[in-house]
């Protein structure tokens, strides 16, 4: 039987990334990909103006529907949190919608390069931390890994020993598999990535092109399909790096502004499908 993701992520009308990027490829890697929307955007925020339709007052109502069929999903996977609420509509969600074997996946969007986005304040860094210790994978970048493990941030220079550590820390909130992505190292992009009982690894890529919204959803999504595949987490998470930068590679080729995120759609039929 085909497998289910539910995916709780805002849509953007323009300029790929979250739901826009993520139905796609949970798609073409073989898993129906249940949104729920948490906002309604013309474009992403990226561009000088967007119109924003918050759907926080709208998603009780919307998963109730999904309550009385009875649904249930083999993933749940969360994206960008703007609000309390949305993370606690999230958890109530995971309570009433996964059962014992349900992957849960949580990207926790919350800021990069060192600065939290605007909408984060403490309590919303503390109830993420909270829904994070309900994950099975967590895929923080470096600077929500930082956040979550309570560990002072920097760009560079990071010692294998010291990633351990903050990995272990966000592990103990619950997940058993966390990958910290986006570490600089010379002209490579690190992924650190950590499992419950086995040998941490570091799957470096080339760094190619410029940064670019998406990046972190398509990467995301291959994590939570091959999650639900049962493909072993290092394999995921090594495919994940490589598409990536295939997509920046092909958007630079293409000449495809910075803000019209990553092309992936001329390169999906490259996306392995184990």
């Amino acid at each position: 039987m085909q497998k289910k993701i539910a995916v709780i992520n805002d849509i953007s009308g323009y300029g790929r990334c979250s739901l826009t990027v993520e139905i796609p490829i949970i798609s073409y890697m073989g898993v129906q990909c249940c949104p729920v929307p948490t906002a309604v955007l013309s474009n992403h925020m990226g561009y000088p103006n967007y119109f924003i339709d918050d759907y926080t007052r709208r998603m009780g109502e919307y998963i109730d529907n999904w309550r009385k069929l009875g649904l249930r999903f083999d993933g749940i996977a969360t994206g960008f949190l703007g609000s309390e609420k949305q993370i606690a509509i999230v958890k109530d969600f995971i309570r009433d919608f996964a059962r014992e074997d349900t992957m849960v996946i949580v990207d926790p969007v919350m800021g990069d390069h060192g600065r939290l986005y605007v909408t984060y304040t403490e309590e919303l860094c503390r109830q993420m931390r909270e829904l994070v210790g309900q994950a099975d994978i967590a895929t923080p970048n470096l600077t929500e890994a930082c956040r979550l493990a309570d560990v002072p941030y920097r760009e560079v220079g990071w010692r294998k020993k010291e990633l351990y550590d903050m990995a272990g820390r966000i592990a103990s909130l619950g997940p058993k598999r966390v990958v910290i992505t986006g570490i600089v190292q010379g002209s490579f992009i690190a992924n650190y990535v950590y499992e419950r009982g086995e040998e941490p690894q570091i799957i470096r890529t080339h760094q190619v092109g410029t940064e670019r919204s998406g990046t972190g959803d398509v990467f995301s999504s291959i994590i939570a399909a091959d999650g639900v595949n049962g493909v072993p987490f290092r394999r995921s998470v090594r495919k994940a790096s490589a598409f990536v930068k295939k997509c920046i590679l092909c958007s630079e080729e293409q000449q495809v502004p910075k803000t019209d995120g990553v092309c992936f759609e001329e390169i999906l039929y490259q996306l392995k499908r184990d």
